[in-house]
């Protein structure tokens, strides 16, 4: 296997992952870009939209250039241009493009950390350096990651295990840092790692489908958890399925009843159960007809305003005596008439 290895790194080339982001002139007056950025997280928002996307990425840069130990900036950065790769562009050049701005950023990110720059300064590898890393280096970490796999991945496959230990060196970082990071994001990655290496390279399927399943507890409203467990593992497998009720779940599902933060990631997996349905009977080997869902997502409810009800009292009020009417003479029994109200309806 070894020779193997060697023969695909000699006649492929070693394709190396982007370098860090750096900004020229960069201050720290991070004051001036509060207008910058907030501009930019509106935009965010929307990020659904490629356009606002990309406009709030061009702010957030500004913002970084200016205020390069911003970690916030530099993980917005990391994960939008991740985003744009994954869901907005269907070109592999622009993807791959998408996932190397991904990368540079995310690693200028973690070079906030002082620990980690130092150790890449002396010549130290990243997957000593991520040894650094604290819970505040969790959202760079965890999206470089991503983007390095994704980039890597649709590089061949002498670059995917060329950067698999870097990619894998951050990942388990983040779990133990934070084994919960993002919506099942930890199980979710291990999940498609599992499934998606070459036989020879460690493919374990059984370990693939515990840590998707670990996903899905963790988040069910995660639509990317399902359909990675379809798109990776049960192709993989052959369990149709399995494909069939995570595929057929996330085409039913209505973003709005499910996670607020993640409308628009959920969008983009919609988008792509509805592509891999298409291809099911390329995926599988002379498929039966599909089943109908077992388990329904969530229903949307649409919020229902609070309404105040009104108490009205009413109170009888004593007539005023007329003028010249007599009292009634002392010791004379007079007699009261109980009239009932009826409420208005």
């Amino acid at each position: 296997m070894k020779q193997i290895l060697a023969l695909l790194l000699l006649t492929t080339g070693c394709k190396k992952a982007p370098e860090a982001f750096t900004a020229d002139n960069a201050t720290q007056d991070s004051s001036a870009n509060e207008a910058l950025i907030e501009a930019a997280d509106q935009l965010w928002e929307d990020r659904g939209n490629k356009d606002s996307l990309t406009q709030a990425l061009s702010k957030y840069e500004e913002a970084f250039k200016a205020d390069i130990s911003n970690r916030e900036v530099g993980y917005k950065l990391t994960r939008g241009w991740y985003f744009i790769g994954d869901a907005h562009e269907s070109e592999l050049e622009n993807k791959l493009a998408a996932w190397e701005k991904a990368i540079s950023f995310g690693e200028a990110c973690l070079s906030i950390n002082a620990d980690f720059k130092a150790t890449l300064e002396k010549g130290g590898e990243k997957v000593e350096a991520i040894n650094a890393a604290t819970i505040d280096d969790v959202p760079c970490a965890y999206w470089t990651a991503s983007a390095l796999g994704k980039w890597a991945k649709n590089s061949g496959i002498a670059v995917t295990l060329k950067h698999i230990p870097t990619a894998k060196a951050y990942i388990s970082k983040v779990g133990e840092l934070d084994n919960d990071y993002y919506y099942g994001a930890v199980d979710r990655y291990w999940g498609a790692y599992y499934s998606g290496l070459p036989s020879f390279a460690g493919q374990d399927l059984n370990k693939s489908k515990g840590h998707f399943d670990n996903s899905i507890s963790i988040a069910p409203g995660n639509l990317a958890n399902r359909v990675l467990v379809a798109d990776y593992w049960a192709v993989k497998s052959q369990d149709i399925a399995t494909f069939d009720e995570n595929i057929q779940y996330v085409m039913a599902a209505d973003t709005r009843a499910l996670i607020p933060d993640l409308q628009p990631e959920n969008e983009a997996e919609k988008k792509k159960a509805a592509a891999l349905w298409e291809k099911r009977g390329e995926l599988f080997l002379d498929p039966p007809e599909a089943q109908p869902l077992q388990e329904q997502p969530p229903v949307y409810e649409e919020p229902v305003e609070d309404t105040v009800e009104e108490t009205v009292e009413e109170t009888t009020e004593e007539a005023p005596a007329e003028d010249g009417a007599e009292d009634p003479a002392e010791g004379e029994e007079t007699e009261t008439t109980e009239e009932s109200e009826t409420p208005a309806e």
